[in-house]
């Protein structure tokens, strides 16, 4: 009996000196090496949605932002005057869309948080969890929020969702659970 217990300790301390190896690698920045497939660009609602070709989706989602003024730029434009809004408007929304991609600039204060200030209320930009970006996106695209004239009748300037289904978690994550 003696010897077992012997062997069982013999045994426990082989085992917690080779956990306590140091083959544990923490890395010192991002692994380079790693291959990472880009599902989705969703930095602006609506740049691929509303103003590109369905068959278009794709190339956009698989693209970069460092592309997208050469591969997306006259197709936004197109689109926007395409329902007689004015060339002006369609730069100008191709300037501010274009390249796809969230601008947070934190020299401003946090309370101008919101989907392009940054480029339109001269705020922080990002944007706030309880964001209608895509009512604020079809407003700048077809309502009188950046040009008056020849606006679109209210029905184009909204998706008809007042508010989520779910109220907004008080805790990270802060998503309500999926439907």
């Amino acid at each position: 009996m003696r010897t077992l217990r012997k062997l069982a300790v013999a045994l426990a301390l082989v085992v917690a000196v080779a956990a306590c190896g140091d083959d544990d690698v923490t890395a010192a920045g991002p692994d380079f090496d790693r291959v990472y497939d880009q599902i989705d660009r969703l930095g602006n609602p609506l740049v691929s949605e509303v103003t590109l070709a369905k068959r278009n989706h794709g190339f956009h989602n698989s693209g970069s932002p460092s592309t997208d003024l050469a591969n997306h730029k006259t197709e936004l434009e197109a689109f926007v005057t395409g329902f007689g809004r004015s060339t002006t408007l369609a730069q100008t929304l191709s300037g501010v869309l274009l390249p796809d991609m969230l601008i947070v600039q934190t020299d401003k204060a946090a309370n101008t948080s919101g989907w392009l200030t940054w480029a339109l209320a001269n705020g922080y930009g990002g944007r706030n969890l309880a964001d209608d970006v895509v009512d604020a996106g079809l407003a700048a695209i077809f309502g009188t929020l950046l040009d008056p004239n020849n606006a679109l009748p209210p029905e184009y300037q909204t998706d008809n969702v007042g508010a989520n289904n779910k109220p907004f978690l008080a805790t990270f994550p802060y998503l309500a659970t999926a439907n």
